[in-house]
């Protein structure tokens, strides 16, 4: 099926014949493109790089929008969860024809398995081996004017146990260091890194083979988060209700999509790392510099005429918004089995998925909220999520961001909150330590409000802040309607924020919440801007460290971290976009100028 042809038809995908650079070019247009109310896929037929070399053309954005999702699962995501509903919770056949339908039904479900075919697929067209190997002649884009180099951001990642029992799928961005090297991002808590131990321990080389481009579905497959050990295309053979076809890798054992459009073949040497990043990743903050496996290239394979897939990711909103919405409704049936009272959640994206969460709980019993938060965080790829709030089955639809909030912050109270500890997102930057950090849940399932402060106005209130530090810079108030308001300060930071929220606390009959921000590494704060300075708040903080309680007011010190706060962690910048690039991308006619949507998601900082 050509997806491509598909989007066209449904006035999804926009055709640029214009010479676009993978240097920035690419990725800038893409990133400001899907943060439009009627984003489309982007095909780039003019590809070059900044010494004009041509490559071959680059999709990016296919997933762009709710309804690209859906035609790529061919189905609306609820539909899919209902399927799986109805397998974890079958209903017994009332009549013959209920029977019949149900046999039927687990007939077809052979075709979940994956299919090796014999001999080439279209994949291997081309053939290029040995000194014909060249990484360079792929358009791998660079995002990021920081980024350590040009990264291939859609790439399937295909690998196998060392005793060839158990395969995996996963998404992983990968560093193009020369002509056949490649720097694996494998997180520790991943598959791959998993299957990277076992060789290690054993002391061979690991088969990888990267496939890129070819059915869509397989990309949404490699970020869905299956229990471990389930080879992530046999959720493909579900969706789809046909095996996934499979070809060998012309240098090693392992079987890739026989219509991808690329297929890079190689192995790993687990006795050698190199530095990889920095990169803008998808919390819209640069990763460190850090060490990575290797992986040696020993052939490049494609179509003959081949389509370059590739993602941008960064600050919010982005298209992991709309595969991470389709995750999120699928997967629902599979968390209610670990908790079963779950009625809802959302995982709205300016928290970036792991960094926020929303559930709606049919509460049972007394701090049932609190039980259920452990539980999530006890959940396969839900255990990264670092702040859990939880409401009752009479609050308002999970969507609905301005109804929750309130519903939320009029319960709010000291004892809503749960500070624990646990695994975070390697690429969590708050945290004091990699990997792991505090968590926070808020119960919103009972009225825990101690009391409502006494509201003054944004200029009286600033005035009185500020005749106690000179350090108040900005100051502004939200849901001041509720009984627990929300205050956000810009604060000029000399010292740890909690010497200030004390010295504050003499006017606490004014606040109830108190948020720090501050600004450094060229980050610059808006606080008129709530959907950034949410995405930055669940970004800047590890609740252990930065969630302060007096007298029943709460601080959350959101504010940029460093060795006065004992962080001892590289503090990285935020991804932003060059100037320069989107002013030529204007000129180009790629990218229109519209100053509204690049203030609303601070596009340059």
């Amino acid at each position: 099926m050509n997806y491509i042809e598909i989007l066209r038809q449904n006035n999804l995908l926009r055709e640029i014949n214009e010479p676009v650079s993978i240097d920035l070019e690419i990725a800038h247009a893409s990133y400001i493109e899907v943060k439009k109310t009627d984003s489309k896929a982007l095909l780039f037929k003019n590809v070059v790089d900044k010494n004009g070399k041509k490559y071959p053309p680059v999709l990016t954005n296919i997933f762009g929008s709710f309804r690209a999702t859906e035609l790529i699962l061919g189905k609306k995501p609820d539909e899919i969860a209902g399927e799986i509903e109805s397998l974890l919770k079958p209903k017994k056949p009332q009549n013959f024809k209920q029977k019949v339908d149900f046999l039927s039904y687990l007939f077809s479900m052979r075709k979940i398995f994956t299919k090796k075919l014999s001999g080439r697929g279209a994949c291997q067209e081309v053939i290029n081996l040995k000194d014909s190997v060249n990484l360079l002649d792929l358009p791998a884009l660079k995002t990021w004017e920081l980024d350590g180099g040009n990264f291939i951001t859609m790439g399937q990642v295909y690998t196998q146990s060392i005793d060839g029992n158990l395969a995996n799928l996963g998404m992983y961005r990968l560093q193009i260091y020369d002509k056949n090297r490649l720097g694996m991002h494998w997180q520790i808590h991943k598959d791959g890194a998993n299957f990277f131990n076992e060789y290690k321990r054993a002391g061979l080389k690991m088969p990888v083979s990267v496939a890129i481009g070819g059915d869509p579905l397989y990309i949404w497959c490699g970020q869905a988060p299956l229990p471990k050990g389930i080879f992530e295309l046999l959720l493909y053979g579900f969706i789809r209700k046909s095996p996934a076809k499979l070809v060998k890798s012309i240098t090693n054992d392992i079987y890739v999509p026989h219509d991808a459009d690329f297929v890079i073949e190689g192995f790993v040497d687990t006795a050698k790392f190199e530095l990889e990043g920095p990169f803008g990743d998808h919390t819209g903050f640069y990763t460190p510099i850090l060490p990575f496996p290797v992986m040696d290239v020993t052939a490049i394979t494609h179509k003959k005429e081949p389509i370059f897939a590739a993602t941008v990711v960064g600050k919010p909103p982005l298209e992991d918004k709309f595969m991470g919405h389709a995750t999120e409704r699928i997967f629902l049936p599979l968390l209610r089995t670990s908790v079963p009272e779950l009625i809802d959640y959302n995982m709205p994206e300016n928290g970036v998925f792991h960094n926020l969460i929303l559930a709606k709980l049919n509460v049972l019993y007394p701090a049932h909220a609190k039980q259920a938060m452990h539980a999530f965080w006890g959940v396969g790829q839900m255990s990264f999520v670092k702040h859990a709030i939880f409401v009752d089955e009479n609050a308002s639809n999970l969507g609905d961001f301005d109804a929750i909030s309130s519903y939320v912050l009029n319960r709010f109270g000291t004892k809503s909150m749960l500070i624990s500890e646990g695994v975070c997102d390697q690429l969590d930057h708050a945290s004091p330590n990699a990997c792991f950090g505090g968590k926070l849940g808020i119960d919103a399932t009972n009225d825990f409000c101690e009391f409502v402060p006494e509201i003054l106005s944004d200029e009286l209130l600033l005035a009185k802040f500020r005749a106690k530090s000179d350090e108040i810079l900005e100051l502004k108030q939200y849901k001041t309607d509720t009984k627990s308001p929300v205050c956000v300060v810009k604060i000029l930071k000399n010292r740890r924020a909690d010497e200030i929220f004390n010295e504050l606390n003499e006017f606490n009959k004014y606040f109830k919440i108190l948020i720090f921000f501050s600004e450094c590494n060229g980050e610059k704060v808006r606080l008129d801007n709530i959907y950034i300075l949410i995405w930055r708040l669940v970004n800047h903080i590890d609740a252990l460290r930065d969630i302060y309680v007096k007298d029943g007011r709460v601080l959350v010190d959101a504010s940029i971290k460093g060795r006065i706060d004992g962080f001892n962690r590289e503090w990285p910048k935020q991804t932003d976009c060059t100037k320069a690039v989107v002013d030529e991308l204007i000129k180009k006619g790629v990218v229109r100028n519209e100053p509204e949507l690049f203030s609303k998601f601070e596009i340059f900082g």
